[in-house]
């Protein structure tokens, strides 16, 4: 069975390599996007913000399939969905097509997200040791990828069809292969089987939204934090520290790549410290990074800035999201039961996406770009005072003991 276990780790990491790809091919290639279609500057952001709401909305919706279905078969489809819609988004003739492979994409992206921090984070208390970094590292190398194939064909001037075709062919078949050994460990499932999850109507009803509270504003202050490097990084460096426009875009590629660095060791991390130490660590550089770019006097200075916080942000959201997972094993033992929780947090990664962008814009223009940095700053710092949430029990993962790596999957609810 540990076999199972690690081809399970494996496909699963895969997925999250894939989405990650596709995820950075499609907001990349906006300007690209906008072009094709002729979408004006003041209908591109109703769009924009269409794609994270109907993700929320794909997300709200997983927690109720999974009460039905088993989570890896929502990840088995939802992901084909996902890649089929962004190969729709480069290959359509008009603005009611790009409409549509948008709204596709959004629903069967929240459903993908969330069906893969589930397996996830049942893969993890499988394995009984914090593997949950890894995962999310994986898809930061898929978004190194995406990003850089998205450069690649604007160097070029491929057209988006071009671009994506390649990418949807090779990514498409290994990930419906690799879905063959998904594994649903906490409901007891074998591999890749997609039978039905047997929790019955109630899966994770007792774990109610009071109690994941904290968890749901510690990611929903990770994303805006995410969000204001990924939207304002450039023009940051070039408006405001009078960089030139080819070093304007070295940040976020410097931020993904220390993201990736920073997840890839981080499990090791929180199995030598312990998630709260690990999560009060990343939130604590973040805040140091957050704090470097309002007061950088030069570009390079804001770049190391933009450094830390891809070293502090990158550790947050995964942990959130084994928190959650583990929180809910806890307090309701019943299959399914951090399958729900895991598809409720997953909606605030979301609110944090929407409202972190539109937050930092406003205050700049209204303010100055210096201090608009400091507000997720200070929201990255919360997560301080919320990071005794991530607390294992002495007998889990993270708090110094590690349990045997023994067969749990396909023993039953019981078995984890």
């Amino acid at each position: 069975m540990t076999d199972v276990l690690r081809h399970g780790r494996a496909s699963l990491a895969f997925g999250f390599f894939a989405q990650g790809v596709a995820f950075a091919l499609l907001v990349t290639r906006i300007p690209a996007i906008q072009d094709r279609y002729g979408v004006s500057d003041a209908l591109l952001p109703v769009f924009l913000a269409a794609v994270p709401i109907l993700a929320g909305v794909g997300s709200v919706v997983s927690e109720r399939l999974v009460r039905r279905v088993r989570p890896s078969r929502l990840l088995r489809w939802s992901q084909p969905v996902v890649l089929l819609a962004l190969l729709g988004v480069g290959a359509g003739d008009g603005v009611a097509v790009l409409a549509v492979a948008l709204a596709v994409f959004g629903l069967a992206v929240g459903a993908l997200d969330a069906s893969m921090n589930m397996l996830g984070v049942s893969l993890q208390r499988a394995y009984g040791r914090s593997i949950m970094l890894g995962f999310h590292a994986a898809y930061s190398l898929g978004g190194i990828l995406g990003a850089s194939l998205a450069w690649a064909g604007a160097h070029w001037g491929l057209a988006l069809w071009v671009s994506y075709l390649p990418v949807v062919v090779l990514l498409l078949p290994a990930a419906l292969v690799g879905s063959r050994w998904y594994v649903d460990g906490e409901r007891g499932g074998v591999p890749g089987d997609g039978s039905t999850g047997g929790s019955g109507g109630g899966a994770g009803a007792g774990v109610g939204f009071k109690v994941l509270l904290p968890l749901c504003l510690v990611m929903t202050f990770a994303y805006i934090g995410d969000s204001t490097v990924s939207n304002w990084s450039a023009k940051y460096l070039q408006d405001v520290l009078g960089s030139s426009e080819q070093l304007a875009t070295v940040p976020y590629n410097v931020y993904m790549v220390t993201t990736l660095v920073g997840r890839a060791v981080g499990d090791f991390g929180v199995r030598r410290f312990g998630a709260v130490a690990v999560v009060r660590g990343g939130a604590l550089v973040a805040a140091g990074g957050f704090a470097v770019v309002a007061s950088a006097p030069g570009a390079w200075v804001g770049m190391l800035g933009f450094t830390l916080l891809g070293l502090g942000l990158c550790v947050l959201v995964p942990q959130t999201f084994a928190a959650a997972g583990r929180l809910a094993a806890e307090r309701d033992g019943r299959p399914g039961a951090s399958d729900a929780a895991v598809a409720r947090l997953n909606v605030f990664n979301y609110v944090g996406f929407l409202i972190g962008s539109p937050l930092v814009g406003a205050l700049g223009d209204a303010w100055s770009y210096r201090g608009a940095m400091l507000v997720p700053m200070v929201l990255v710092l919360v997560t301080v005072v919320y990071a005794r949430s991530f607390e294992a029990r002495p007998d889990r993962y993270g708090g110094g003991h590690e349990r045997p790596r023994t067969a749990d999957v396909g023993r039953g609810s019981n078995g984890l």
